[in-house]
């Protein structure tokens, strides 16, 4: 008679170590996974109840200098530090950036473990170091904007003004046709400079906070897309356990519009974006540390982003496209800052993601 076997729940004696911001796993003498707390769920992109009970082999591949590790920590009791340890991770179908990680394994003896696993990656100071000088560097950058946008404001209302008033005296003349055509491009263009100088500063709005779902936001901007891209298909994959976040709802949905958009012109308006969105536990935003946040990935299968402009797709006036201005992501990275979250991107042909990430309700980040 075959016997069905399930994980066992997690053991509640370890429950100290899901307080820990590091990602730590405990093994027993079969590197059979016994505990994963959720730095480590969060880290792997797995569930604890997922890998309960799981060979380690199933969640990380087999890194020969870490089974040879484990391997000496259970036969000598021996300590291991590894550098570097290359994991791959995959969601579904679709696998992302490997993961560099290091590896402290410690031997113990607590009930059924016998080695504990404690990973850090090793871009994580790197990254954080990073966002800094990142933002840094936006808030210079976008103060510069303001205030040349601010200079040019008025002298453009009068150039446009000045414009309007020739048209007029122009009435009657014999040539007033022909002469018309010029202060029409005038006036044109002194509004079209004058729509950059709103969006350029549009930024500086002071939020609208409210109770809202991000799922009904991604519902609206899905709507948007296939009306202005009949040809792009928005396939959704979402955590529809996630609680509401407080925010400005506008913002949000000018943002994840923008993000959205682009990938669409990108991809010539023929191709798929994934919305996908998860919770995340014990995550570093804002130099706040949040027990629970909400994690949205949006994915697309266009041609990526160009090389040359990677490390700066989120500076005004930066653009990969012909005739772009350059601030529909500037202005996303923004409205994403006020609300306390971190957005970045990675871009390869074939697959972009921009990942954002926010606190959710009822979480008050602590210092990190």
């Amino acid at each position: 008679m075959n016997v069905q076997t399930h994980p066992s729940p997690a053991d509640p004696a370890f429950a100290g170590l899901d307080l820990l911001s590091s990602a730590v796993l405990l093994l027993d003498g079969q590197l059979r996974i016994r505990h994963c707390n959720p730095a480590a769920e969060n880290l792997f992109a797995v569930s604890q109840r997922a890998c309960l009970g799981q060979p380690l082999a199933q969640l990380l591949g087999t890194p020969s200098t870490l089974i040879a590790a484990l391997e000496n920590a259970l036969a000598n009791q021996w300590s291991y530090t590894g550098h570097d340890i290359v994991v791959a991770r995959e969601h579904g179908e679709m696998s992302t950036e490997p993961l560099h990680l290091d590896c402290t394994v410690s031997p113990i003896e607590a009930g059924a473990a016998s080695l504990l696993l404690e990973f850090r990656p090793i871009d994580q100071q790197l990254r954080v170091v990073r966002e800094e000088q990142e933002a840094v560097q936006q808030r210079a950058t976008q103060e510069l904007i303001r205030n040349l946008a601010h200079e040019i404001k008025n002298p453009l209302g009068g150039i446009r003004g000045s414009a309007q008033l020739l048209d007029r005296e122009l009435a009657g003349m014999e040539n007033a046709a022909a002469l018309r055509e010029y202060t029409d491009v005038i006036i044109h263009e002194a509004d079209r400079l004058q729509d950059l100088l709103h969006r350029l500063l549009s930024s500086h709005r002071a939020m609208q906070p409210t109770q809202i779902s991000i799922h009904e936001i991604l519902e609206r901007v899905r709507r948007l897309i296939h009306a202005e891209f009949p040809g792009v298909r928005v396939r959704r994959d979402y955590d529809t356990s996630l609680p509401d976040l407080t925010g400005d709802r506008e913002q949000l949905i000018q943002a994840l519009l923008n993000i959205l958009r682009n990938a669409a012109q990108a991809m010539n308006g023929a191709g798929e974006i994934i919305t996908r969105t998860r919770a995340i536990r014990q995550v570093t935003l804002a130099k706040k540390r949040y027990r629970l946040a909400l994690e949205l990935q949006i994915i697309d299968n266009g041609p990526g982003i160009p090389e040359e402009i990677r490390d700066r797709i989120f500076y005004p006036l930066v653009s990969g496209r012909q005739g772009g201005t350059g601030l529909g992501l500037a202005l996303a990275q923004s409205f994403v800052q006020h609300h306390h979250g971190s957005i970045e991107a990675e871009s390869a042909p074939g697959r972009t993601c921009f990942t954002l990430r926010l606190p959710l309700n009822n979480e008050r980040g602590k210092s990190a």
